[in-house]
């Protein structure tokens, strides 16, 4: 007959702690995927912030030769007008524009400088004014329709009224 003691127990294999290991795997692998996933995403899938403007390059300043003109007169007597210019563009390609068609702008700015009388010489407001007729001058001369050219500012390097 057949006895049994008490210490002698059916062996059954612990499976509860090789499940528990292996789920701990997969969970902290589910985890560590999240988690790469979402530095992933912060870092490489979005900007965070306004992106930089690119430096604008620096100007390129083009200086014409020295004009001499005769000025309108009223009174009778002879003025003359000896202007320095120095035209402030944006680019170099701009410059080569200018200088191919430079004798036009010379003959629009002798035009222009011709026309005035020294008393609308006489002021700072009279000179701005004449530096905006000059710019939109060039810019008239100089321009093609293919390729308009844009003066960012005319400067006087030399202004001399008698």
């Amino acid at each position: 007959m057949a006895t049994t003691t008490a210490n002698q127990q059916p062996i059954v294999p612990a499976k509860s702690g090789k499940l528990k290991k292996i789920l701990i795997a997969a969970v902290g692998a589910v985890v560590l995927l999240g988690a790469g996933a979402g530095g992933a995403y912060f870092f490489l899938g979005k900007n965070h912030g306004p992106a930089k403007p690119a430096p604008e390059p620096p100007p390129v300043f083009f200086p014409l030769e020295s004009l001499t003109v005769n000025l309108q007169s009223d009174d009778g007597v002879m003025h003359y007008l000896r202007a320095g210019l120095t035209l402030k563009l944006r680019d170099e390609k701009v410059q080569l524009l200018v200088t191919e068609h430079m004798p036009e702008v010379r003959s629009r700015v002798l035009l222009l400088l011709s026309g005035k009388r020294p008393d609308d010489l006489a002021t700072v407001d009279g000179k701005k004014q004449l530096a905006n007729e000059l710019r939109a001058g060039v810019e008239t001369a100089a321009s093609t329709a293919e390729k308009p050219v844009r003066v960012e500012e005319v400067l006087f390097t030399e202004f001399v009224v008698q």
